[in-house]
C-alpha cells in the first residue's frame, strides 16, 4: 500500500500514527521534531519532506501490509510515480485547510492510470475553518462521484450512497436493508468506490478508524505461479553496496536464484525487508512481498524478472535542463562515472556530456531537486557543484510519416535498415515494432535493430532535441554472411533515424502547464492579461467565493510561466496562488525564435550523422542523406504494396552484387543452410569483388514475402558428418597408412567418401581438426561431390560438429560418424543420430560391394573394345578395311571429326 499527498499535507505524520497505532513503533515521531520513523536520510530531517520512497511493514489482525511512503513534493514526482507501478491500494491524503491542490488533481490523474484501489484521508481536520460536507462535496466534484465519507461503523446514509454505485448491490441492499463486506470490497477494488476518511494524523484522530477500512476491506493478493517480479526502486545501502527494491508479482525468490536480465544472468545474494532504516534478511519472498536485493548490478528501474513485463515510461518528466557547473581541477571523466550512479537511481536525471561544448547538462523538475542533488553529491562524492540557469527541455516529432534508411559498409563491415517513421498522438511516447519477414533479415538482426533503437535517445535535426510521439516500425534490412557485425547496425540503425527525420517535416514540442490560478477578484484583469499575453488560454472564470477569490483554469507553455508564480503574490500581495501540473508536450508557440537561438545544425553533428556509408572499389565513401536512397540495395519501390514478387534471375544479380563470388557459393548454391553455416564460419576465401560498379543496373531488392506459401511435404534431406581423425584411426588399413603419411591417408579417405557420397546421395561433410594449427582462419574446399573443412585455431571437429548439428539437425536428418562416445550423446541431444567410427566402415564395405555388382550386372564380362564406341558409319568402314575391301591408308575427310 503506498501514501501520497501534495506537500506539506501531513502524508508522513499519517504514516507515523498508523505505524505507532498498529504497534510497529513505540514512540511516535514527529517531522518537526526530526524524529519521523520514515525520514531515514539526514537531508529529509533537515528539510522536513520526504525525498525518496521508504518502506515499512506491520500487521493488521491477520493480514501484513508493506506501506510504502512517497515524495510529496512536485519536484521528486519520479520517486512517487515509480512506486505506484507495484502498488495494490493507495492512500490519498488531502490537506482539510487546502483542499483539493493542483498536484493533488496530478495524483488523481495517476491512480486513474495505473489503476489502483485509493482510499482517502482528509488530514488537519482540527484546524479552523475546515468544513466537512464542503470538502466531500469538493472531493465528489473535482475528482470522483465515488468519493463516500467512511466512519468506524458505517451509517445508513453510506449504504444508501455504495448501493447507487452498483445495480447489483442495490438489489441486495432494498431487500436486506444492508451490503455485503465482499460487495463493498469490490466495489473498492474496482475504483467503483473511493472511501474517506476525516481526521487529524498529528493527534490520532480518524487514524484508528482508516486502519480499521483497511483490515476489513483490503483484499489480499494474490500472484501468478510462476516466478516474477518488478523493480521500482535503485540504491545504496551506507556501505556503498547496491540494492535492487522489487516486489515479487508470482511463485517466490529464493537467495541464489539466478535471475534473468538483459543478456546475461546474475544471482540473487541477500534478500532484505526494509522497515524504516533497519532490515531484516530473509531466505526467501513469497508473491506480494517487498525486498531489496543484493547481488544484481546490471538490474534497472522499471524492469520485470520472469513472467512479469518491463514498466512503461514514467508519465511525468523533468521539463527543465541545468548545466552543471564543476569546481576547478576537478576530474570530468569521474565526475561523469560518479554521476552515473545518481542517474541508475533516479533516471529521469539524463545526466548529458555534452562533446561541443564540453558541458554535463542535467534535467530536473525544478530548483529544489537542484538544492538536494548539490547536497548529495557533496556528501557522497565530496564535490561542490553548482547550476546554471535551468533552460527549457524541448522534443521534436514529425508531422508526416516517412521511411528513413541507413547504410553501413566501410572495408568488411555490412549492414542496411529501413524503418517507417509515423507520428503518434501528443504523449504517445516512442513505439518500437517490427514488420519485416525473417526471410528477409534473421530475426536476431531484427532484436539488435530494437535494442539499438531503445538504448538511446535520438535528437532531432532542428535543435538536437530527442524525438518523441512516433512510431519507429523495422520493415526491411540485409546483413553480410560473412562481414556483419553488431556494431555495423549500430551505425545503419542510427543514420536510419537521422536520414528519415531529414526527409520528413520536423515539429518542434515544448512543454505545457494545466493551471489554476487564483486571484482576488478585482485582479481577475490583469491575470487575463498576463494569460494571454503569456500565449496561454484560459476557462471563463469561476464564481467568487466567500473569500472574495476568483478561480480561473487554462494551460499555457511552461517557458512562459516559469517565474509568474512570483509575480502573483506580488500582485495579489500574498493573497493569490497558482499551482502547475505537466500537461504534456504541444507544438511550440515561438518555434523559429527558439530554433535559430539554439543554432543546431544536423549537417555538422558528427556524433549523428545524416548520411550513410558505401563501399567501391575497397574503399568506404559517404552519401548525402538526400542521396541515399538511390544508393540503397533494398529500393524503397520495392517496400510498397504490390511488389510481393521478385524474379529468379533478378534474385540471382542480387545474391551476386551483395555476397560476392565466394569460393564455394556456387557449390552451395542448391543449400542455403549449408552455405549460410559455412559462410558464418569461415566467410569468403576469395576477395569481394567491386559489388557497385554498375550497382543501378545490378542491384535490386531481396524478396520481401508477404503470402503464406504451402509446400508439399518432401522427405527430410540428409547429411553426413565426418570426424577425419577419428574415422582414420579407428579404421586399421587408413591407420597405417597415417604411420607414413597422414597426408595419403586423408586424401585416400576423401577418395573412399566420394565413392560413398556418390552412391548415397547424402551431403557429407567430412572434418578434419586445424585447432593446433597457429593462424588457420578455418577453411572448405569442395573436393569432388564432398565438402571438406578444416577447422580454425582453437576449434576441434568436435566442437565444429556440435555446432553445425545445433544449427540443422532439428530441421534436418543428420548423422555423425565418429567413435567419441561424449560426441555421440551431445549430437544425440540436438536431434541427430549417431554412427561409430567401426559401423561406419562396414557402411562403407557394404556400400562398395553393392558398387561393385550393380557394375558387373550392368557390364558383365564383356570386354571394352574401340569400335563398340565408334560411329557406325566410322566402324563399318574400319571392317572393310579389316577384311583388305579398302586400303588401310584413309582419306582424313572419311573419318568424323571426333568432336
Amino acid at each position: 500500500m503506498g501514501i501520497l499527498a501534495h506537500v506539506d499535507a501531513g502524508k508522513t505524520t499519517l504514516s507515523e500514527s498508523m505505524l505507532y497505532l498498529s504497534g510497529t513503533v513505540r514512540k511516535l515521531g514527529r517531522v518537526d521534531h526530526k524524529d519521523a520513523f520514515l525520514d531515514t536520510y539526514a537531508l529529509e530531517r533537515d528539510r522536513g519532506i520526504t525525498i525518496f520512497s521508504k518502506q515499512a511493514v506491520f500487521s493488521l489482525g491477520n493480514k501484513k501490509v508493506n506501506l510504502l511512503d512517497t515524495p510529496g513534493h512536485v519536484d521528486f514526482s519520479a520517486e512517487m510515480e515509480r512506486t505506484l507501478q507495484v502498488l495494490d491500494y493507495a492512500v490519498l491524503v488531502i490537506s482539510g485547510a487546502d483542499g483539493i491542490q493542483g498536484h493533488t488533481e496530478t495524483l488523481w490523474k495517476l491512480l486513474k492510470l495505473y489503476d489502483i484501489p485509493t482510499f482517502i484521508f482528509i488530514n488537519k481536520m482540527d484546524q479552523q475553518g475546515t468544513d466537512q460536507a464542503a470538502l466531500l462535496s469538493e472531493l465528489k466534484e473535482r475528482l470522483d462521484e465515488g468519493c463516500i465519507a467512511f466512519g468506524k461503523e458505517e451509517s445508513i446514509e453510506t449504504l444508501e450512497e455504495l448501493a447507487m454505485t452498483d445495480e447489483k448491490v442495490l438489489d441486495y441492499f432494498m431487500e436486506h436493508e444492508s451490503i455485503r463486506k465482499e460487495d463493498i470490497c469490490r466495489l473498492i477494488k474496482e475504483r467503483r468506490v473511493f472511501p474517506c476518511y476525516f481526521g487529524s494524523a498529528l493527534k490520532l484522530e480518524g487514524v484508528q478508524e482508516l486502519l480499521y477500512g483497511f483490515e476489513r476491506y483490503m483484499e489480499p493478493y494474490t500472484g501468478t505461479e510462476e516466478f516474477g517480479a518488478k523493480v521500482f526502486k535503485i540504491s545504496r545501502d551506507d556501505k556503498g553496496e547496491r540494492l535492487t527494491f522489487l516486489k515479487v508479482t508470482g511463485g517466490k525468490l529464493v537467495v541464489k536464484m539466478p535471475v534473468n536480465l538483459v543478456d546475461k544472468e546474475e544471482k540473487v545474494n541477500q534478500i532484505r525487508i526494509y522497515s524504516g532504516a533497519k532490515y531484516e534478511t530473509v531466505n526467501e519472498v513469497g508473491a506480494g512481498g517487498v525486498c531489496a536485493v543484493t547481488g544484481l548490478v546490471s538490474s534497472y528501474i522499471g524492469q520485470g524478472f520472469g513472467v512479469e513485463k518491463g514498466t512503461a515510461a514514467p508519465f511525468l518528466e523533468p521539463v527543465l535542463t541545468y548545466q552543471m557547473i564543476l569546481p576547478d581541477g576537478a576530474d570530468t571523466t569521474k565526475v561523469l562515472r560518479e554521476l552515473k550512479q545518481l542517474e541508475e537511481e533516479e533516471p529521469l536525471l539524463n545526466i548529458v556530456w555534452n562533446p561541443a561544448l564540453e558541458e554535463i547538462h542535467v534535467q530536473l523538475m525544478g530548483e529544489v531537486q537542484t538544492e538536494i542533488l548539490k547536497t548529495m553529491i557533496a556528501e557522497r562524492f565530496h564535490l561542490d557543484v553548482e547550476f546554471g540557469t535551468g533552460k527549457i527541455v524541448y522534443k521534436e516529432t514529425i508531422k508526416n510519416p516517412v521511411v528513413g534508411v541507413g547504410h553501413y559498409e566501410p572495408l568488411r563491415h555490412y549492414a542496411e535498415v529501413h524503418l517507417k517513421m509515423e507520428p503518434l498522438e501528443a504523449g504517445s511516447g516512442l513505439v518500437f515494432d517490427a514488420d519485416c519477414s525473417e526471410d528477409v533479415l534473421d530475426r536476431n538482426w531484427q532484436r539488435l535493430i530494437l535494442t539499438h533503437l531503445q538504448e538511446r535517445e535520438h535528437p532531432g535535426v532542428l535543435t538536437g532535441s530527442p524525438i518523441t510521439d512516433m512510431k519507429i516500425t523495422i520493415v526491411a534490412g540485409r546483413a553480410h554472411l560473412k562481414h556483419t557485425e553488431g556494431g555495423d547496425f549500430r551505425q545503419a540503425t542510427y543514420r536510419a533515424v537521422r536520414q528519415g527525420l531529414k526527409s520528413a517535416e520536423s515539429i518542434l514540442l515544448e512543454p505545457w502547464y494545466s493551471f489554476v490560478l487564483e486571484v482576488p477578484s478585482d485582479q481577475v484583469g490583469r491575470a487575463m492579461s498576463d494569460i494571454g499575453q503569456m500565449n496561454g488560454s484560459f476557462e471563463g472564470p469561476e464564481a467568487e467565493d466567500k473569500q472574495g477569490m476568483v478561480r480561473l483554469t487554462g494551460t499555457a507553455p511552461a517557458s512562459e510561466m516559469r517565474d509568474y508564480q512570483r509575480e502573483v503574490w506580488a500582485y495579489t500581495k500574498g493573497r493569490g496562488r497558482i499551482t502547475f501540473t505537466l500537461k504534456g508536450y504541444e507544438p511550440c508557440h515561438n518555434a523559429e525564435e527558439v530554433i535559430e537561438q539554439i543554432g543546431y545544425d544536423s549537417e555538422r553533428d558528427i556524433d549523428n550523422p545524416t548520411g550513410s556509408v558505401f563501399c567501391a572499389h575497397g574503399a568506404g565513401f559517404l552519401v548525402k542523406w538526400d542521396e541515399v536512397p538511390e544508393y540503397m540495395h533494398i529500393k524503397e519501390d520495392f517496400l510498397s504494396e504490390g511488389s510481393d514478387e521478385i524474379s529468379e534471375e533478378e534474385q540471382t544479380i542480387t545474391e551476386n552484387a551483395h555476397f560476392g563470388n565466394s569460393s564455394y557459393s556456387s557449390g552451395y548454391g542448391d543449400d542455403p543452410e549449408l552455405l549460410a553455416i559455412m559462410e558464418r564460419e569461415f566467410g569468403s576465401k576469395q576477395k569481394e569483388r567491386d559489388r557497385y560498379s554498375g550497382y543501378r543496373k545490378q542491384t535490386v531488392s531481396a524478396p520481401m514475402p508477404r503470402k503464406t506459401v504451402i509446400k508439399d511435404t518432401e522427405p527430410k534431406k540428409e547429411y553426413l558428418l565426418v570426424d577425419g581423425y577419428n574415422v582414420i584411426f579407428a579404421w586399421e588399413e587408413l591407420n597405417e597408412l597415417a604411420k607414413a603419411s597422414i597426408d595419403a591417408a586423408r586424401n585416400k579417405l576423401m577418395d573412399i567418401l566420394s565413392n560413398y557420397q556418390g552412391f548415397t546421395g547424402c551431403t557429407l561433410i567430412l572434418v578434419f581438426d586445424a585447432y593446433k594449427v597457429k593462424g588457420s582462419q578455418g577453411e572448405v574446399q569442395k573436393y569432388h561431390n564432398i565438402y571438406v573443412v578444416y577447422t580454425k585455431e582453437a576449434e576441434t571437429a568436435d566442437q565444429y560438429i556440435e555446432k553445425t548439428t545445433h544449427e540443422i539437425g532439428r530441421k534436418y536428418k543428420v548423422t555423425v560418424a565418429t567413435s567419441d562416445a561424449l560426441e555421440q550423446v551431445i549430437v544425440m541431444g540436438q536431434g541427430a543420430y549417431r554412427i561409430s567410427a567401426r559401423d561406419f566402415y562396414e557402411e562403407v564395405e557394404r556400400t562398395e560391394k553393392q558398387i561393385r555388382e550393380i557394375n558387373r550386372q550392368q557390364h558383365g564380362e564383356k570386354r571394352n573394345y574401340l569400335l563398340d564406341y565408334a560411329k557406325e558409319e566410322d566402324a563399318k568402314h574400319m571392317e572393310e578395311v579389316r577384311l583388305g575391301k579398302k586400303s588401310e591408308k584413309l582419306d582424313k575427310t572419311t573419318v568424323s571429326d571426333p568432336e
